[in-house]
């Protein structure tokens, strides 16, 4: 894993987790936000994204896990 690896929080803007990373998108996919390319995705963060598509805070924290994971995953791999 690279040293500049910054987790995903809740705060993180969706359009930037899906730029940086786009191995992302199918985890996104997954939890029901299909608004990776939305226009809101460039002013949402992941927690107001996620609420608005009605998940509670324990989904969204499993989702927090999986996308940090994949991105791990992801550096690995191409390290």
């Amino acid at each position: 894993m690279q040293k500049n690896f910054k987790p995903i929080t809740k705060e993180t803007i969706i359009n930037e987790i899906v730029e940086k990373y786009p191995e992302t998108i199918v985890v996104l996919m997954g939890y029901g936000l299909h608004c990776v390319g939305c226009h809101f995705s460039g002013f949402d963060t992941l927690e107001s994204g996620a609420k608005i598509h009605g998940m509670d805070n324990e989904t969204i924290e499993m989702m927090l896990k999986d996308l940090n994971e994949i991105v791990k995953q992801n550096k690995k791999l191409n390290s």
